[in-house]
C-alpha cells in the first residue's frame, strides 16, 4: 500500500546508542605474556618476519623509528607496517571502567580473529580468537592443530576464546553491548582453507571455496592462478555464484557466527550483539538475505550493520529489512565535514540541514536511529587531524580524499597537533555528534586528543592519563618539528563526557523526532529540536566565528532551562564555534 510506513526491522537496544570504536593492537597492552613474536607476522605486509624485532614502545614518537627499526634499512612506513604494540584482550578488560566513566554503552571490535597483520583483516580463520590477544598463544596453537576446520563439532576453545567471553560478559554485566567484525568476503593467503588449496590444488577440500583462475599443472604449463580481493593476493576471495558465497565458505561461516553468537550452546546472552560486516558491498545481496536470516534465528535482537561508502540510492538495498539494520553512516560523515571541517569552502547552514534531512529520511525512522554516525574511523584521518586540515579535498570524494589524507600519499599534510581553535571545532563536532539524532561513534582515543592523518597513521596506541608519552618531534622522513606534546586530553575528555552524558539523561536526544528551527546562512546558526513526549530539547549551534543572539518564538512560549546548568532561558546568545542546549523544564 503506497504511502505505508516501513515496519521497523531494526533492534531496539541499539536506538540511539553511543558507539565506541576498538583497534584491539592499540588500545591497551594488559597482559606482557602474550605479547606477539616476530614469527607472529609471517604472511602479512611488508613479508619481513626475520628482522629485528621488538614490542614497540607504547610512548614512543610516532613517526621516530627505533633503533631495532633502523637495523632494516627501510622507511618510516614500511616499519609501521611492523610495528605490534601489544594491544590485547585483557587491555580492554582492563579498561572497561574507563568507557563506562567516558559514558559509551557499545562497543564494535575491529576483528579479533586469528591473523599475522596488526589490523586483522587479513584471517587464518573465523572460529579462533588470535593467539596473542589471549593468556597462552603457543598452547592455544597447539590445541586448534587437533581439530578439523570443516567439523565445528571439533573445535576447541582456546584459552583467547574463553577471555573473549569472558569480555562478552563483563561488558553485558555494565549493561553495554558488544560487536564483532566479520571479514566474509575473503581469508588470508595463510588461512588453513588457502593453505590446503595451495599444497593440494583440485584435491583439496576447500578447493571450491576460492576464485580459482588457473591450477598448477606442469603438463600443460599452467600456474596456480585466483582472485585475490581488489587484486590483493594475500587476501583470497571466497567464491561466489548467483546464491552468493557457495556452499562450503558459507556453512563455516554460518558455524562460525553461531559459535560467538551462541557459545558451547548457552544461549544468546552469553555471546556477542551483532556484527560489523567488512566490504558489505562486495558480498552479493542473497548471501547477506541468507545470513541475516541465520543471525536473527539466534538472536532476534542482533544487529547488523554494514560497512558502505556509497550514496543514498546505492545503499537502499541493504537497508530495506532483509539484510542489515545500519550502515557505518559515512554519509553523516561527509555532510559533517562539509560544514564544520571546512572553512572556506564549508557548507551552508541550509544545504548542511538539506543533506541531513535527505538522510535521515531515506531508510525509514528505525534505521535512523540505529546508523553509526561516525566522524572518522580506522579508514579514515582523525578528526583531530581532520580538522588541523581545511579546504582540502571533500571527505565526499572518497577515492581522491583517502589519498590526499595519508601522509605517505601526501607529504603537505598536515600531521601536527591541533590548535587551540582547531580542537574547539572538534568539540563542535562532537557536540553535534551527541545531540544528533542516530547512534554517534567515538573512534578510540578521538576523545583523549589522539590525532593521526589516513591509516596508517590513524591507528596509533591510545593515550592513556597513567603513561609518559614522548613529544612528537619526528616527520616521516626523519627530520624533526617542534615538540607537539602527547598526553591525555583531560579537557576534551570531559567536554566528551559532559555530552554523553546529557545525551543518557535524555530519552528525547536518544530517541526524539528531530526537526529543524532556524538555519541562518549568514551567521552560520543552525537551531533544532528533539521531542518525545512531554520532553522538549532545543539546541542552537554557531558555526560562526562571532557571538551569535538567537531569537524565536519557541523561546517565549515554552518555559527552556539551561540543560547543564538550569538557569532559565529566554534570549540565547551562542559564544563563537559553540553550542547551547536547552530543555523544557
Amino acid at each position: 500500500m503506497p504511502g505505508r510506513a516501513q515496519a521497523d526491522f531494526t533492534p531496539d537496544w541499539s536506538k540511539g546508542v553511543v558507539w565506541y570504536q576498538i583497534f584491539p593492537e592499540r588500545f591497551s597492552n594488559g597482559d606482557p605474556r602474550n605479547d606477539p613474536k616476530v614469527t607472529d607476522q609471517n604472511g602479512a605486509y611488508p613479508f619481513d618476519d626475520s628482522s629485528a624485532f621488538q614490542i614497540h614502545p607504547w610512548g614512543s614518537d610516532w613517526y621516530k623509528l627505533q633503533p631495532y627499526e633502523q637495523k632494516n634499512g627501510k622507511d618510516i612506513y614500511y616499519n609501521i607496517q611492523r610495528r605490534r604494540y601489544g594491544g590485547d584482550l585483557q587491555g580492554i578488560l582492563n579498561k572497561l571502567d574507563y568507557l563506562q566513566s567516558l559514558g559509551v554503552n557499545a562497543l564494535y571490535l575491529t576483528p579479533v580473529f586469528w591473523s599475522p597483520s596488526s589490523h586483522k583483516y587479513d584471517a587464518l580463520c573465523y572460529h579462533h580468537v588470535d593467539p596473542t590477544f589471549g593468556p597462552d598463544p603457543e598452547g592455544d596453537k597447539k590445541l586448534m592443530v587437533t581439530e578439523n576446520p570443516l567439523k565445528a563439532e571439533t573445535w576447541v576453545w582456546t584459552k583467547a576464546d574463553l577471555l573473549v567471553l569472558k569480555l562478552i560478559e563483563e561488558v553485558h554485566k555494565r549493561k553495554m553491548h558488544l560487536i564483532f567484525d566479520g571479514v566474509f568476503n575473503h581469508l588470508g593467503a595463510k588461512s588453513f582453507a588457502f593453505q590446503d588449496v595451495v599444497k593440494n590444488q583440485q584435491a583439496s577440500p576447500y578447493a571450491d571455496w576460492f576464485m580459482v583462475k588457473s591450477w598448477r599443472d606442469a603438463a600443460k604449463g599452467t600456474a596456480f592462478e585466483y582472485n585475490g580481493w581488489f587484486g590483493v593476493k594475500t587476501l583470497p576471495e571466497l567464491k561466489e555464484d548467483e546464491t552468493g558465497i557457495v556452499a562450503g565458505p558459507k556453512q563455516y561461516i554460518f558455524n562460525a557466527t553461531r559459535r560467538w553468537m551462541n557459545p558451547m550452546n548457552k544461549g544468546a546472552a552469553h555471546g556477542i550483539d551483532g556484527w560489523r560486516l567488512d566490504v558489505a558491498y562486495d558480498v552479493g545481496h542473497p548471501f547477506w538475505k541468507s545470513w541475516r536470516q541465520h543471525v536473527r534465528s539466534i538472536n532476534p535482537q542482533a544487529y547488523m550493520t554494514a560497512e558502505l561508502v556509497f550514496p543514498i540510492e546505492k545503499t537502499k538495498p541493504y537497508l530495506s529489512g532483509d539484510e542489515f539494520d545500519a550502515t557505518m553512516n559515512y554519509n553523516f560523515a561527509f555532510a559533517v565535514h562539509d560544514f564544520f571541517v571546512q572553512d572556506a569552502t564549508a557548507a551552508t547552514v541550509t544545504a548542511f540541514d538539506a543533506r541531513l534531512k535527505q538522510l535521515r529520511e531515506a531508510f525509514g525512522p528505525g534505521v535512523a536511529l540505529n546508523m553509526q554516525n561516525l566522524v572518522d574511523s580506522h579508514d579514515a584521518t582523525r578528526i583531530g587531524s581532520a580538522v588541523a586540515n581545511p579546504d582540502g579535498k571533500k571527505m565526499g570524494d572518497w577515492g581522491p580524499y583517502f589519498n590526499w589524507s595519508q601522509k605517505s600519499n601526501n607529504k603537505t599534510y598536515n600531521a601536527r597537533k591541533p590548535t587551540a581553535a582547531q580542537l574547539q571545532k572538534q568539540k563542535l563536532i562532537a557536540a553535534f555528534q551527541m545531540l544528533y539524532l542516530g547512534s554517534p561513534m567515538i573512534f578510540y582515543g578521538d576523545e583523549a586528543g589522539t590525532w593521526g592523518p589516513n591509516d596508517p597513521d590513524c591507528r596509533k596506541p591510545m593515550v592513556w592519563a597513567d603513561k609518559q608519552y614522548e613529544p612528537e618531534t619526528a616527520n616521516p622522513d626523519q627530520t624533526t618539528h617542534a615538540p607537539d606534546a602527547v598526553q591525555f586530553n583531560k579537557d576534551l575528555f570531559a567536554w566528551y563526557q559532559k555530552f554523553i552524558a546529557l545525551r543518557r539523561r535524555s530519552a528525547a536526544i536518544q530517541r526524539g523526532t528531530f526537526t529543524t528551527v532556524a538555519t541562518d546562512d549568514a551567521r552560520q546558526l543552525y537551531a533544532f529540536r528533539r521531542t518525545l513526549g512531554k520532553e522538549d530539547v532545543l539546541v542552537v549551534l554557531n558555526r560562526g566565528s562571532k557571538p551569535a543572539a538567537f531569537t524565536h518564538a519557541l523561546l517565549a512560549g515554552h518555559q527552556y532551562q539551561d540543560a547543564f546548568t538550569r538557569a532559565a532561558a529566554t534570549k540565547v546568545t551562542v559564544p563563537a564555534m559553540g553550542v547551547v542546549v536547552l530543555r523544557t523544564k
